[in-house]
């Protein structure tokens, strides 16, 4: 059985994790590494005064964690200039947020290319190399021209964006060539797949062959749709025990015996925190029965807090949480509860639980895990309700989801009655179609069948497209 060398742009924590801190993606991974045994490569977070020469290695049984230093040049040109300021605005279709110039572009690739270099030496000819993510677009070239042959896979959690908005990045060309050097392309869902191939045909002139083979820039690599699971029993068998946690019954005693709805996201503007906020704002003005008696709580614990467009969402969504209660606030009873800080897995296990409604509203998301969790989450006796952005790759594979538009503020509110009112006969049966949804297709499944194609593509790079 080949290795597996996972290559993405940080690396989860050598020392052993507490229970319940690391996420679905970590753990989906670290079983694949320790089944197969292999490498687990990237940056490992830290700033020097000069990127490392060769990589700290750390050995846990069959699994090997391969890290390195970056300069502050190298971050700031490569992580915080064209990573999320050009590709991440870009790829959410937020071309008004994003910024374009040569110098991140070439500290992207060269960060990319001491990556490659830096990786070159630890690998084996039979190695599974699978790069994850926005970040790493170029990995699979820089590798090749050390003259690596390895079997090169590629997968990407964020969206991809219509040949249109793509083009108003100036380097798209070379962005889309150095996807075509990999010899396995997946993506989180069709819409995402089909706009890749419209740019392949629209703007390369390419060729689409049959079971997702595209010919481009020389090369035939093959793409697919992988979208992305979670730890289902985990995540299940976590509510089931944070239910009676002092943390989730004090939770459950501040509500007084009424409703809370809940939405736990990574501060960005991508995941609609202020639409979302108005929409329950919304929500008590349209429907004023639930006032004092329902509590919207978002947890958004800050990411990437260097990033200016990050500060401004951080003001605004103060503002509208604080307007809102500034409105309907009572002595006894506060509508919105903002908390800008993180909780481990396990204890949001035990608040989706406690939770009627799941909502989750992002304005353009790869999958979003969260509402997958929210649904695992749930006492099949006494469900909550999902409702969930049809801009989420999640809403492709939770239809039973009360699915909105997070830009139509009404009709988002209008939801939200719908999901508080709802019959516990209907929120089981729309609970259960979503729940063995998410049996099936978990993310071991999303692992071994992206690897299992990754294992067969030496025929797509040897098997061209009619010309």
């Amino acid at each position: 059985m080949s290795r597996l060398v996972v290559v993405s742009n940080r690396v989860a924590p050598v020392k052993q994790p507490r229970p319940g801190s690391q996420g679905g993606l970590a753990v989906g991974i670290l079983a694949a590494l320790r089944d197969r045994g292999g490498i687990w490569f990237g940056w490992n977070g830290n700033i020097s005064e000069q990127s490392a020469q060769k990589p700290s290695i750390v050995s846990a049984g069959r699994l090997t964690y391969a890290t390195v230093d970056l300069n502050q040049t190298d971050y700031d040109e490569y992580y915080f200039g064209f990573a999320n300021r050009s590709l991440w605005p870009l790829f959410h279709y937020r071309l008004d947020l994003s910024e374009f110039n040569r110098r991140d572009y070439e500290g992207y690739r060269r960060t990319n290319r001491l990556f490659a270099s830096r990786l070159r030496p630890l690998l084996e000819p039979d190695d599974l190399i699978w790069v994850h993510d926005y970040h790493l677009i170029p990995m699979a070239e820089e590798l090749r021209n050390t003259g690596c042959e390895q079997r090169l896979g590629f997968f990407l959690h964020i969206p991809w964006p219509t040949p249109q908005v793509l083009l108003a990045l100036p380097q798209h060309r070379q962005i889309v060539r150095a996807m075509c050097t990999y010899d396995v392309v997946g993506f989180q869902t069709e819409s995402d797949r089909k706009a890749f191939c419209s740019y392949i045909l629209e703007e390369a002139g390419g060729l689409i062959g049959d079971n997702g083979l595209v010919r481009a820039f020389g090369r035939t690599v093959k793409t697919g749709v992988f979208p992305i699971g979670i730890d289902t029993e985990t995540v299940t068998r976590f509510a089931a025990s944070a239910v009676d946690s002092r943390t989730t019954q004090r939770l459950k005693s501040s509500l007084g015996g009424g409703d809370l709805l809940i939405g736990v996201d990574r501060l960005d503007y991508s995941k609609g925190l202020t639409q979302r906020l108005e929409a329950f704002e919304h929500l008590l003005e349209a429907y004023p029965e639930h006032r004092g008696h329902i509590v919207m709580l978002q947890i958004a614990p800050p990411s990437r807090s260097d990033v200016p467009e990050y500060q401004q969402i951080q003001r605004e969504l103060e503002a509208v949480a604080g307007r809102v209660n500034g409105r309907y606030a009572e002595f006894d009873w506060v509508p919105t509860r903002y908390l800008n800080k993180g909780f481990n897995r396990r204890t949001l296990c035990g608040f989706f639980r406690t939770s009627k409604v799941g909502f989750v509203t992002p304005l353009r998301d790869g999958m979003n895990l969260v509402a997958k969790e929210y649904v695992a989450a749930q006492d099949p006796k006494d469900p909550g309700v999902l409702v969930l952005s049809r801009f989420a790759g999640a809403a492709n594979e939770l239809p039973e989801a009360l699915i909105v538009n997070p830009f139509d503020t009404e009709g988002v509110a209008e939801a939200l009655q719908h999901a508080l009112t709802m019959s516990l006969e209907e929120r089981r049966e729309r609970w259960q179609a979503m729940y063995d949804q998410l049996c099936r297709h978990d993310i071991t499944a999303w692992r071994e069948s992206f690897i299992e194609v990754l294992t067969r593509a030496p025929y797509s790079t040897r098997q061209g497209l009619p010309n």
